[in-house]
């Protein structure tokens, strides 16, 4: 899942326990998430389980998730801007890798603009 490097790292730093989202992948059988942090980082920088994944009303989601939601409520409003309801996915045990990989690493030779599946 590529995320920008700020919020990314907010995950492993334990800030950030939800990853906001406008579309949800279709499979059921995700138990994780590999982490791309976006340009400048490009890198690969650890994995997180997922322990749950909300879909909600855009306001009960941020009433819900704002306490670690690790971004402003001017960022979220923008994001889900026009939007009813939205997607948070509730960060399990993180994994941080000690030494960052490439997406090649994983057999992928581009980042994907949102998620792809491994």
């Amino acid at each position: 899942m590529s995320i920008k490097p700020e919020y990314a790292f907010k995950i492993f730093e334990g800030s950030k326990k939800y990853e906001f989202r406008k579309i949800m992948f279709k499979r059921k059988d995700i138990e994780r998430v590999i982490v791309y942090a976006s340009s400048p980082v490009q890198k690969v920088i650890g994995e997180f389980e997922i322990a749950d994944i909300l879909y909600e009303e855009t306001e009960l989601l941020w009433q819900m998730t704002q306490q670690y939601s690790g971004i402003s409520k001017e960022f979220y409003d923008q994001y889900f801007e026009n939007r009813d309801r939205a997607f948070a996915i509730q960060v399990g045990n993180v994994k941080e890798y000690a030494h960052p990989k490439t997406l090649s690493d994983f057999d992928i030779d581009f980042a994907p603009q949102s998620f792809a599946y491994l």
